[in-house]
């Protein structure tokens, strides 16, 4: 079946309603009409799920729902994001880095499925944020990672937050990679994830760009629902807060997201 959302008509809305029933959200009347007592009920139960709350039934919630595999609607395709459309994402990039780089990050995006339009130019508009280049690149030393006159990072090293336990962590687990992957317990977490279980002690190869690119995408994976939520709200600040922790490169990361989502509208 196609995916559900308020509007649908016929046996498949019939049997979803059904199943809401079964898992004790009442659609009210068993109608075979998606109305807004059935929408209500489908985001009740994907909020109990832990599933993004946007009314819609697509792969995900039709599987929490039990239905047969036969019926459980495809996961989108990855959009057609072209490197025309990716140069003009990056304004300031070489298209080489754009060329090369591109088909990365869209097939680590594709194999942890996440594919919707609104993700994958969340994870291109994240890239944009912290290294306009598409490229994979060191943090930058600043006054919000060096004291003056201090080591290089030195503000970092006792981040218990990040996980750091003192001098030389700043420095050794400093952001690199396309999301700037920063301090000690996100490169233990996160190395294994993607293959790289020495990453923590080999913390360079952030940057190499097939890692830096599953990087990315398995951090978005992480923050998926999260992230999905606040792109169904528009919510610009929410989004880059998620990945960023803050509002850095919101400017950057809006741009590039409302010049995607222009140019894949008329796709």
């Amino acid at each position: 079946m196609d995916s559900l959302q308020e509007g649908a008509q016929g046996p498949d809305v019939r049997q979803l309603q059904t199943r809401l029933r079964q898992h004790g959200f009442s659609p009210g009347a068993i109608d075979g009409s998606f109305g807004p007592a059935t929408e209500a009920a489908v985001l009740a139960f994907q909020t109990s799920m832990g599933l993004l709350a946007d009314g819609i039934v697509g792969a995900r919630t039709a599987a929490a729902l039990g239905f047969a595999a036969t019926q459980i609607p495809a996961i989108p395709g990855m959009p057609a994001v072209t490197i025309a459309i990716a140069a003009r994402m990056f304004p300031g990039a070489h298209v080489k880095n754009i060329s090369d780089n591109l088909p990365l990050v869209l097939g680590a995006l594709n194999a942890r499925a996440l594919t919707s339009v609104p993700i994958v130019l969340a994870a291109l508009a994240t890239i944009r944020a912290e290294t306009s280049g598409f490229v994979p690149i060191d943090e930058g030393i600043s006054r919000y990672n060096t004291s003056p006159g201090g080591a290089a990072f030195d503000l970092y090293d006792h981040r218990s937050d990040l996980g750091n336990r003192g001098p030389t962590d700043g420095a050794d687990f400093k952001g690199r990679g396309f999301i700037q992957l920063t301090g000690r317990s996100n490169y233990e977490t996160f190395g294994p994830i993607v293959g790289v279980a020495a990453l923590a002690t080999q913390p360079a190869r952030a940057n190499e760009p097939a890692v830096a690119a599953d990087l990315l995408a398995a951090f978005v994976k992480a923050k998926e629902i999260p992230l999905k939520q606040a792109l169904v709200r528009d919510d610009m600040a929410d989004a880059r807060r998620l990945v960023n922790g803050g509002r850095h490169g919101l400017d950057q990361f809006t741009d590039a997201y409302r010049t995607g989502q222009k140019l894949l509208s008329q796709v």
